[in-house]
């Protein structure tokens, strides 16, 4: 499958990530990523950047090595109604956000009330995709999460990294096939993103398409083959069209 962007990636801005913005950039231009989106972890996370960094995005050019840049944020969903934990008025700048689980910033609940957790985050008008949806330790009824999904028009996340042997969530692989299967059935579009940490990882979605070939997914609810496609749920790149730029490959 073609696939020429990657949405979900770090630098060091992040704490525990180990390139710079620049690096991460010359990673994407020689691997053939058209399209790479810088998401930075939000205040919550330990050692992450301060706040002040995402009012100052507009300094940084759109198009380095031949890149396209979105930069973004991933936001942390602190409660069971779905807040965030960047104020509105940093995120002015961004591109686009992701709403992801983490450890260090929310505490577990039941199915229903994590499942209300990630509905509530997916109507905050900041967010456009549900980062790593996968992680055991925090149950979800996956079939409500698909169908909100739908309704809301916000992209779900496959992560390739939650799929390494070795990450700390739980259950991922069979989760992304109950989500999956649900996706199908529903016809809700996926993104597969590489969550990369360093700049070896830009790109580098081996595992999700690995399991998407094993269940046959079908290709046309993949994001990733296109900007036309991913542009539909990006206000940026809506924009960038709309004023006369290009949404093509």
């Amino acid at each position: 499958m073609k696939d020429i962007l990657d949405l979900h990636t770090h630098t060091i801005m992040s704490g525990h990530a180990y390139n710079t913005l620049y690096e991460m950039l010359h990673s994407a231009s020689e691997k053939g990523v058209k399209l790479l989106g810088v998401t930075e972890h939000a205040p919550g996370i330990p050692g992450a950047c301060h706040p002040f960094y995402f009012i100052n995005l507009r300094v940084v050019p759109r198009e380095i090595y031949g890149v396209r840049l979105l930069l973004g944020c991933e936001l942390n969903i602190t409660d069971y109604t779905g807040a965030l934990d960047l104020k509105p008025g940093y995120c002015r700048q961004l591109d686009f956000a992701i709403a992801s689980i983490h450890d260090p910033c929310y505490d577990n609940g039941t199915v229903s009330q994590n499942t209300a957790a990630y509905l509530g985050a997916m109507k905050d008008p900041r967010v456009q995709i549900i980062g790593h949806p996968d992680d055991g330790r925090f149950p979800i009824d996956y079939e409500t999460l698909v169908c909100a999904a739908k309704e809301e028009q916000v992209l779900l996340e496959v992560n390739s990294s939650s799929l390494h042997p070795q990450s700390h969530r739980l259950h991922a692989r069979e989760n992304y096939i109950t989500m999956l299967e649900l996706c199908r059935r529903y016809h809700v579009p996926v993104i597969l993103d590489s969550d990369a940490h360093c700049e070896a990882d830009v790109g580098n979605h081996t595992r999700a398409h690995e399991l998407l070939k094993e269940m046959d997914f079908p290709e046309e609810l993949v994001v990733n083959s296109s900007i036309d496609k991913v542009t539909a749920f990006i206000p940026a790149l809506r924009q960038e069209v709309a004023t006369g730029g290009t949404g093509n490959d």
